[in-house]
């Protein structure tokens, strides 16, 4: 069975356009609360863009797994894990990166808290693991050191 143009407009213009639209509505609306955190120019302003209020206190129950020397800055492997309970969200932040926050993984209830990702590094500088868990924040950090730049260096 083929589906003709004209029938396809005319569903969505009977009811399936608007559907679609709903649909993206809650995305614009996203991409608009992400888009402060994201612009920011400093790890601690993207965080409170990102989160809004205090700002994370170091747990040694946040683990960040990263490469002392990154030889490479555009594939930069990290390995984020932690034991709170609740975990909500994973974020990773990079001070020297143009934007400092380079990831958010929404973490589903009951499912366990371990993310692993590459992200693009333009210089050494820390990298900043934040775990929000029961509406708290908690955080790791550490010293990468990268040889050869991935972000246009």
């Amino acid at each position: 069975m083929t589906i003709k143009r004209r029938t396809l407009v005319k569903a969505l213009a009977t009811g399936g356009g608007l559907l679609g639209l709903c649909a993206l509505v809650p995305q614009w609306a996203m991409a608009a609360w992400m888009r402060e955190a994201f612009a920011a120019g400093e790890t601690n302003a993207a965080i409170k863009a990102l989160y809004g209020g205090d700002l994370p206190v170091e747990s040694a129950e946040v683990m960040l797994d990263a490469p002392d020397i990154a030889e490479n800055g555009a594939v930069v492997p990290l390995t984020i894990s932690t034991t709170l309970p609740n975990v909500e969200t994973v974020s990773v932040f990079i001070a020297e990166n143009p934007s400092p926050l380079a990831a958010q993984f929404i973490i589903p209830e009951g499912t366990l808290a371990e993310v692993s990702t590459r992200v693009r590094m333009g210089q050494t500088t820390h990298v900043t693991a934040v775990i929000q868990s029961d509406g708290k924040l908690y955080s790791a950090t550490k010293e990468v050191k990268v040889t050869i730049g991935g972000c246009g260096g």
